[in-house]
């Protein structure tokens, strides 16, 4: 089966010098892959250079359907991810002025040019699978943390992107909320979404991942089945 995500000789550099080395993997259809390792190993930078968010990178990543960048580069909350890529940013970028449905719709009515009517039902459906159905009215402001990760998570599914890049997903969850977004994260890969996670935990990764890579300083030093590397 052909990847949906190849990653070859992948290089970031800053000031001139490569912050990410070399780093190669692949990941198909369906499949639940975890970057892991120390702060500033380059874990979010792989993720954001897969999103089209960095710049000055050198190598080849290609996914399987055809993208187009879009984005303004002045404006962290204004840049959209490569079409056909779902990004869930650690820090959620929500737009302060609206409510948690209309995050959550934005993009498809405006992006894919979806009914309003139809965005919002399934906006409202996403938004109760995460549990977070009741503050659908509610603004960023108005939330917790880890409420407003999950309508940052359903934000990127209601686009229903071939690949799901997630940063840092469970930094702002209570325990029993990263039980609920491990069984989220399985489920969305049974439909076909692969999903490429940068975390530091390891329990959210055991419960949900079928894939490992640990980086260290820029590179990949290893890669398995998380009941072989996180122990």
């Amino acid at each position: 089966m052909m990847p949906v995500l190849e990653v070859s000789a992948l290089c970031v550099y800053r000031e001139g010098q490569p912050v990410v080395r070399d780093v190669a993997f692949s990941a198909a259809a369906g499949e639940r892959v975890a970057l892991m390792g120390p702060s500033g190993a380059g874990k979010t930078t792989v993720l954001r250079a897969i999103a089209g968010l960095e710049r000055h990178v050198g190598g080849v990543i290609s996914v399987s359907r055809p993208q187009t960048f879009v984005g303004n580069e002045t404006d962290a909350r204004a840049i959209v991810p490569k079409a056909g890529i779902g990004m869930v940013f650690q820090f959620h970028h929500l737009f302060d002025h609206l409510t948690a449905l209309e995050n959550v719709c934005l993009a498809p009515v405006n992006v894919s040019r979806m009914s309003r009517p139809e965005a919002e039902r399934e906006a409202v459906a996403l938004l109760e699978n995460l549990g977070v159905g009741h503050r659908m009215h509610a603004r960023p402001s108005e939330l917790s943390g880890g409420e407003a990760q999950r309508v940052a998570i359903a934000r990127a599914l209601a686009m229903k992107p071939l690949l799901l890049l997630m940063d840092e997903p469970t930094a702002s969850l209570d325990p029993a909320r990263r039980d609920e977004l491990a069984a989220t994260v399985r489920n969305l890969s049974a439909d076909g979404t692969t999903i490429l996670t940068a975390t530091h935990d390891a329990a959210f990764a055991s419960a949900c991942v079928d894939r490992v890579l640990l980086f260290k300083d820029g590179q990949i030093v290893r890669e398995g089945r998380p009941d072989e590397l996180l122990t």
